[in-house]
């Protein structure tokens, strides 16, 4: 696995929406200031089936000291928790609601 440089504090962020996908990756500076390395905010066209540019831009990442198997790792840890926590509330809803319902019809 790669090293994450020791000389910068990156901050990495993406945000998925219906219409657009924005990512950024900043430098927090050390009076706490923020300085953006790259951001892209454009929808593109539909990725290729052969991954299109993807190594390019992974190594774009990484030449900013991005440790690139971490972040996905790190993703795709987050986006399984995040699914968990909302299924888990939504069965917690429909558990509350039929309880709702069985006391009601008694």
């Amino acid at each position: 696995m790669s090293k994450v440089r020791e000389d910068k504090n990156l901050i990495v962020g993406l945000d998925i929406g219906t219409s657009k996908i924005v990512t950024i990756v900043a430098e927090l500076l050390p009076e706490g200031t923020l300085k953006a390395l790259s951001a892209h905010t454009e929808l593109g066209t539909i990725m290729p089936a052969d991954g299109g540019d993807c190594e390019e831009v992974l190594d774009q990442f990484a030449a900013e000291g991005i440790d690139v198997n971490a972040l996905a790792a790190q993703l795709q840890d987050d986006g399984a928790k995040s699914f968990v926590k909302s299924w888990n509330e939504l069965m917690a809803v429909i558990s509350s609601k039929g309880a709702a319902l069985t006391q009601g019809a008694s």
